[in-house]
């Protein structure tokens, strides 16, 4: 019985996976990838300046 279930199981995925999902173009993907890559730099460049702050921080802290 359980067996059967599987199989449901996964034949629903599949059918709605085909069948019901709107999948986005060749253009629409790039746009989206670009956009995710210009979002990481943005974010690894306020990470690194808040880095570069604390390093400087901690050494003012620690030479006195």
């Amino acid at each position: 019985m359980k067996k059967l279930k599987l199989l449901t199981n996964i034949q629903e995925s599949y059918d709605e996976l085909r069948y019901k999902t709107s999948w986005p173009s060749r253009k629409q993907l790039i746009k989206s990838a670009i956009i995710v890559l210009i979002a990481s730099a943005i974010i690894a460049l306020i990470v690194l300046l808040m880095d570069q702050i604390a390093d400087r921080v901690m050494h003012l802290i620690y030479s006195l």
